[in-house]
């Protein structure tokens, strides 16, 4: 059963390999119900899957196998807190090494075109902290792809 709030993905017909993905991949997720489509729909024929229901470290979406006239984007993206490089590592290599995309700043693209921002804590927290905190942890981060602990670290240390 659908929660009240559902985030509705797109995918052009693999819906199901993706929910199948991300549990595997994240903590407290799961693929619940799949449903076949009645009859064709823009993106398929009778019998296809049409819906998965799936979530993600505790958040309920639906991915709809709806055809390929829409694409993910940047717009959108799930951000996944990571405890230490370890997690980090786990997290943007599967990602990544599933078909994904490295972007910049923690981000990375999986192979549906799903945006992941991959972010340790330790980087989240040195924003809170602001002032010159702050300023040193961002400016590490803008010369990343994925996030080095370390060096965030480092930089909220006042060193480089």
């Amino acid at each position: 059963m659908l929660s009240k709030n559902t985030i509705c993905l797109w995918y052009n017909h693999d819906a199901e390999q993706a929910a199948q993905f991300y549990a595997k991949t994240f903590p407290d997720s799961a693929v619940g119900s799949v449903f076949r489509a009645p009859s064709d729909f823009p993106g398929g024929k009778a019998g296809s899957v049409l819906t998965v229901e799936f979530t993600v470290c505790g958040v309920a979406c639906l991915g709809l196998n709806g055809g390929d006239m829409f694409k993910h984007n940047e717009a959108f993206s799930f951000q996944i807190a990571t405890d230490d490089q370890a997690e980090t590592d786990r997290y943007w290599n599967a990602i990544v090494g599933n078909g994904g995309a490295e972007s910049a700043c923690g981000w990375c693209r999986d192979k549906w075109g799903l945006s992941w921002q991959i972010t340790p804590r330790v980087l989240t927290d040195a924003m809170a902290k602001g002032g010159d905190v702050a300023k040193r942890a961002f400016a590490a981060m803008m010369t990343m792809r994925k996030i080095d602990v370390a060096k965030i670290e480092a930089a909220v240390r006042g060193g480089a």
